[in-house]
């Protein structure tokens, strides 16, 4: 299959993957609970994982061992943070009159632009090497999971329709296809390699900042035994790809 080929199938894939949140509906809150830290600390360490056993050593051997390099890296590590910043500064500025309107407008806002620059990133690692680009697909689809989970289960307390929540959320993976189509196309007019280093400060930001720290503050022993395990479950995960596959 063609780069483009593989391009377009992870970003339908990626998008198909929003329809997990319907699980929501079925399961009882009690269970949703036991098992979105789990999957959340094992996306963890998969984002992680991916980006310092595939992206950046798959970097580094294409001869990006200068200080360009290691720069997107940190760029890649700084637009997820700024993105970050203006959702939340956003929320804090809208009107208040509907509680829990703004709140789903925002996770569907702030999925669409992740989805998109996610997009790009992993789009660039498919036309560096087809191993490189389905290893960091997988790894972006572990945290994709119990993000789906949460933000399918905030707009129906938010109180969208389940269709139209789902329709929604659908909509707002394929921000994935459409940064993806965007890398490919610009990529004959500008050498988008910058996008692997790029994608692994995105990796690295996303689960050291957002998904850690909301595992690893727990009293109970047992539940952090859990999470450390799943997250260690997460890196061994890209591990043993890395073995079986290669750089």
């Amino acid at each position: 299959m063609t780069p483009l080929g593989w391009i377009v199938l992870s970003g339908l894939l990626m998008s198909a993957i929003a329809l997990v949140g319907s699980v929501t509906l079925v399961l009882s809150s009690e269970t949703l609970k036991k098992i979105t830290l789990p999957l959340v600390a094992f996306a963890a360490g998969s984002l992680i994982g991916g980006a310092f056993l595939h992206m950046i050593p798959e970097g580094l051997a294409q001869g990006g061992g200068g200080h360009g390099f290691f720069l997107w890296i940190v760029a890649g590590f700084a637009v997820f943070f700024a993105l970050e910043q203006l959702l939340h500064w956003r929320h804090c500025h809208r009107s208040t009159t509907d509680s829990k309107r703004p709140l789903t407008y925002l996770i569907l806002l702030g999925d669409g632009l992740h989805n998109y620059i996610g997009g790009l990133a992993v789009a660039g690692t498919f036309l560096v090497d087809i191993r490189l680009g389905i290893t960091t697909w997988l790894a972006a689809a572990a945290h994709e999971v119990p993000q789906e989970l949460g933000d399918f289960a905030v707009l129906i307390h938010g109180g969208w329709e389940k269709r139209r929540a789902l329709l929604f959320n659908l909509l707002s993976g394929l921000a994935f296809l459409a940064g993806g189509l965007t890398t490919y196309f610009v990529s004959f007019r500008i050498d988008v390699a910058f996008l692997v280093p790029f994608a692994a400060g995105n990796f690295i930001y996303i689960g050291a900042s957002d998904l850690v720290p909301e595992v690893n503050r727990h009293e109970k022993l047992a539940s952090n035994l859990i999470h450390f395990v799943a997250f260690c479950s997460g890196l061994a995960l890209m591990w043993v790809i890395n073995a079986t596959l290669g750089h």
